[in-house]
């Protein structure tokens, strides 16, 4: 298991073995994802909109009115 620690600005390091088991590298963007009670993290592919169904995951967010305003942002 590989693990890393959140700070107190919630920030992270993707630990060096992770980063190379992805080939990360500086700059390089990630996808999160919550399934269920997990989190999955994977490296972005190209042509990937971050923003694209962006408040799928965070019910608290996700209101028709939430979604809405981001719209017409």
């Amino acid at each position: 298991m590989i693990q890393s620690r959140i700070t107190s600005k919630a920030q992270t390091t993707v630990p060096q073995a992770v980063r190379k088991a992805l080939g990360l590298g500086h700059g390089d963007a990630l996808v999160w994802e919550i399934e269920d009670d997990c989190v999955v993290v994977r490296r972005a592919r190209e042509g990937h909109d971050p923003f694209e169904n962006n408040f799928s995951t965070f019910t608290e967010w996700a209101s028709e009115a939430d979604c809405e305003a981001f719209d017409n942002l």
